[in-house]
């Protein structure tokens, strides 16, 4: 017995205690794996495969060293969602003076993997900012795997649309405007030039910005990039290829000029539903909701969703993701992150379950929840008159 308990007290010491099983989320609480570590999946996006769910997120460490890539993206896998089981890194980042786009000491945030039928593999995308040039590259890059715990190879960045116009895009846009750069931010006529190509125009050659990201599979198959682009300005949505590792060239704008940001996108009842912030670096903000009966529009923007205490600041989190729960039809975990940037290791997550008010996303704090949640949230939906 003494051996015993000495050997728990050192594993405890170390950090390294094995974690409780968990029967529940507790959103901003410390969220311990197997090995009774905190979860390092900053930014995450997550995938159902095979009975088994699937967490990437980004793999922080201590200072602000942390807010660049030192380590890679992080795996882990449950069957339950509340037990988390480490998988190692998914894709580690390449040594410092390896000449690759993902060294060590570049932007990789918000890995989200989706797996492609038709090819049997694993495919992560992420957005890139390359080594020693800030957030200027503003790219989206691709890596794939066998397996879905890894280990991935990266493929490539984009800058998406090089040489090619949104949907609908109007013949007499695509002509540069004599004065258009001189316009005054956020003035009436600054707002008309945005939604008209201003910034579309700009990088028309190199290809579009590509920042905070998800991607999304829909019910055909079909794949989609949904990226904030424009200096921030404009979410854009790209269609993959059926490979899911390219751009087939279809694009279009969703609320140009909105300055949106960390978009979270689902589908329900034949429509779809994106959730976003607004742009105010590290702190948050109160969070944004549109729907559409495409996924290439029109999109009509709603209210915020999140409702009571703190929704203004979407309970001190950022979105990053829209989970489906298998085998619960039309339930989904919004998934939002509380950075820390002076220490992003200690970044905690916001779960919460995702309701619906006919078209209005609703989202309401819960300190603990389980997913029976669902269930109480579908006897108290009104009756569709």
């Amino acid at each position: 017995m003494k051996k015993t308990f000495l050997a728990m007290a050192l594993l405890a010491l170390a950090g390294s205690a094995p974690a409780q099983t968990r029967t529940a989320f507790e959103p901003g609480k410390t969220w311990p794996d197997n090995k009774g570590a905190h979860l390092n999946a900053h930014g995450a996006g997550a995938l159902y495969d095979q009975g088994r769910y699937y967490l990437f997120g980004e793999h922080k460490v201590a200072g602000p060293k942390g807010n660049s890539a030192q380590v890679g993206v992080h795996c882990y896998s449950s069957k339950d969602l509340y037990n988390w089981q480490d998988e190692g890194i998914a894709l580690a980042v390449a040594p410092d003076g390896s000449g690759s786009e993902i060294e060590k000491g570049c932007i990789l945030e918000r890995p989200k993997v989706v797996f492609n039928k038709k090819t049997g593999k694993y495919v992560m995308w992420f957005h890139l900012e390359l080594k020693g040039q800030g957030y200027a590259a503003a790219r989206t890059a691709v890596a794939v795997s066998d397996k879905a715990t890894g280990p991935y190879q990266y493929v490539r960045s984009y800058r998406p649309g090089a040489g090619q116009w949104p949907l609908g895009f109007k013949e007499e846009w695509k002509q540069h405007r004599p004065g258009e750069k001189d316009l005054k931010w956020w003035t009436p006529d600054w707002t008309k030039a945005v939604a008209e190509g201003l910034f579309i125009r700009r990088d028309f050659q190199p290809g579009q910005m590509a920042r905070d990201m998800t991607v999304f599979v829909d019910d055909d198959g079909k794949a989609y990039n949904i990226h904030s682009s424009e200096d921030n300005l404009t979410l854009h949505v790209a269609e993959l290829t059926d490979d899911y590792q390219g751009f087939t060239g279809r694009w279009n704008t969703i609320a140009p000029a909105g300055h949106n940001e960390a978009p979270a996108l689902c589908k329900k009842d034949g429509k779809y539903y994106l959730l976003t912030s607004g742009c105010t670096g590290w702190a948050p903000n109160a969070a944004r909701s549109f729907v559409a009966s495409s996924v290439w529009g029109p999109w009509k923007q709603l209210d915020n969703p999140a409702t009571g205490l703190q929704a203004n600041i979407t309970y001190n989190s950022q979105s990053t993701y829209i989970l489906p729960v298998a085998g619960k039809a039309d339930s989904f975990i919004f998934m939002a992150d509380r950075w820390t940037p002076k220490n992003p290791i200690d970044g905690g997550y916001i779960w919460l379950p995702l309701s619906f008010e006919g078209d209005q996303p609703r989202l309401r704090w819960a300190d603990r929840w389980d997913l029976n949640a669902f269930n109480q949230l579908k006897d108290k939906a009104p009756t569709a008159q």
